[in-house]
Parts: C-alpha cells; structure tokens; sequence
C-alpha cells in the first residue's frame, strides 16, 4: 500500500466513524459508507455525524457514501458493521478488496459462524484480518493512545501492507495470526459485559464484579480452546484487554444495556429502544447454544441469555451463586 492510499470504511457507527477519523488523522482520504442517508449528507456538508458520534468534528478528507460501488477501486477496506449484517453488506460490493478488516465483534445467529467465516464466503479473494481489542469509540476519535490486535488470515505479507497504512502516533496494533482467538475475545467479551453491567444494576458491588471479570475470563479460555483459539491471544488486548474495559463503565453499549437490566428494564423494550447495537445481546443466545452443543461450561453466558429472554436477574444470580462449590481451576466450572 502507498503512504497516500485511499481506505475504505464500511458502516458509519459509532466505532466506524471513530476509525474513519483516526485514519484521516494524517491527511489520508478515507471512503467511509454509511445506511442513513442523513449520515451521509451530514459527513460530507458539516463534518459531523450527528446520530452516532456528536461531538467529533471529523477530518476534511472524509468522504461519506451511500453506495458501496465507490468501494470498488479501494484495496484496503474496513468493515464495521453490526454483525447480523455483516454478510449481507459484503455481497453488495462489486469486487472484492485486497485486504478485508473486520471490527465488527459478533457471532452471526442462525449459523452460529465467526465473522471471518462469514466474509470468506460473501467476499471471495480477499485476504481477511480482524482488528480487535481495549477500544471506546470516542476515545479514538479524539486521538487518545490505543493499542489494538490485528490479527492477519494473510500472515506476516498482510501483516506488512496493513500494519503501516493503519498505524498513527496514537493507535498502536500489534500483530496476530491468531484470527480465529482475537475473534473469540470479541465476541465473548460483549456478552460478559452485559453480566457486569446486571451486577452494577443489582447494587451487587466491586467485589462481585472482579470476580465475574475473572470467571467470565476462564469461561472465554474454555470457549476459545474448544474451538481451536490460542490462549495467549486471549490473554492479550483482543480478550483480557478488551474484556476489562468494557465491564467497567457505562461507555460500554454492553454494559449499559446490562445496567438497565439489572435495575429492572425489560429486555424487549430495551432493545427496540436503542439506536447503536448492543452486540452482545445478539451474540449471548448463539453463543449460549455453541457452549452447549461443544460441552463447554459458560454458566455466565447462560445466565446472560436467560436475562436477555425474561429470567429475573437476581433469581438468575441467586443460582449461579448457589452452583456446587469447586476447585478454581476445575474446567466444569
């Protein structure tokens, strides 16, 4: 890639507009595609995005489009949509870019797939890398210091185009070849913050958050091993990382839509409320069914679908609290 390449940015979210600006940060144009046409026309005549990131003024070299056919000339692309969409967006565009970048965290429903599965199919001949990791959207559009996993299908050659066109002073990422983990920690994180965030809105204290964080974390490591994810991937930004801030503040979509559960809110109404996507809501029932069907014990990810299906959140922290007393490195846990 040139030092002057155009980047695409698909979806026009928080998260999306956040990498769009941040890319265009040292003057580099960048393409970034959004569904809301209101979005589109806000970009391009006001720099701004009103609906999903208000109070970033966005850089001059962001050019907004609702037409994925600008994409086709565009080798390196970032796609960050909502995950249950992911597939359906990608089969829109004409040709498929060199390199594929996917900073959406989800599990599709239905099919059960990761999100790398998911753009092999609907984006043949792509190289497909996931980025990942301890990162609030309007921290990076502000050009507060991040560190990322970028976790490279294409190995070190892609590791070596994307590496340079997506680092800046600020934004830091380190490379993987683990895709398959860093889309793991993802995933699994969204739903463990919900858990927090119910824990927060029940009152249940500090204590009883920590220890969630640590046992949500064995439950990823089982989950990630299963299906083949290293464990020192997990242990990096893209799990551990990624997993300790986002059940820590209601800055997490997550973890306020766990906060407003815990505190009695119902779930349905929840989410026909809400404009930005809580991923885990979407992700916590798939994967709640994966753990089962592979014999792998995420009571905490139960719990979180239980929840999210009506089950009254003390009662379901009453019985995970009441579970057999075990060793702590007991797998069945």
């Amino acid at each position: 890639m040139s030092d002057r390449e155009t980047i695409g940015v698909i979806g026009a979210g928080a998260w999306g507009t956040a990498l769009a600006q941040m890319l265009a940060s040292d003057g580099r144009e960048v393409v970034l595609w959004a569904y809301e046409s209101e979005v589109v026309e806000a970009v391009n005549t006001q720099h701004r995005n009103p609906l999903y990131l208000p109070a970033t003024t966005l850089a001059p070299t962001i050019r907004a489009t609702g037409d994925l056919d600008d994409f086709a000339a565009i080798d390196t692309v970032l796609v960050v949509t909502p995950a249950q969409v992911l597939g359906r967006v990608l089969s829109g565009l004409v040709t498929p870019p060199r390199d594929l970048v996917l900073c959406s965290k989800g599990i599709e429903a239905g099919t059960g797939r990761l999100m790398n599965d998911v753009a092999h199919q609907a984006s043949p001949g792509s190289a497909i890398a996931v980025l990942s990791g301890p990162t609030f959207a309007h921290e990076v559009a502000a050009g507060l210091p991040t560190a990322v996993t970028l976790a490279c299908g294409g190995g070190a050659a892609q590791w070596e185009r994307l590496a340079p066109a997506l680092a800046r002073p600020t934004f830091r990422p380190y490379y993987s070849d683990d895709v398959t983990g860093a889309e793991i920690g993802g995933a699994v994180k969204n739903v463990l913050a919900i858990a927090c965030g119910v824990v927060d809105g029940l009152g249940l204290g500090q204590n009883a958050r920590a220890a969630l964080i640590a046992r949500g974390y064995a439950e990823m490591l089982r989950f990630g091993e299963a299906l083949g994810a290293r464990a020192e991937t997990l242990a990096g930004l893209c799990g551990l990382g990624d997993l300790v801030l986002t059940c820590s503040s209601t800055s997490s979509r997550n973890f306020a839509l766990g906060k407003a559960l815990g505190e009695g809110a119902d779930p349905a109404a929840l989410m026909a409320d809400r404009r930005t996507v809580a991923e885990g809501a979407y992700t916590a029932p798939v994967l709640a069914e994966l753990a089962t069907s592979r014999t792998v014990a995420m009571p905490i990810v139960a719990a979180v679908d239980a929840i999210l299906k009506g089950a009254d959140a003390r009662q379901v922290v009453a019985s995970l609290l009441a579970r057999p007393l075990k060793a702590e490195r007991d797998a069945s846990v």
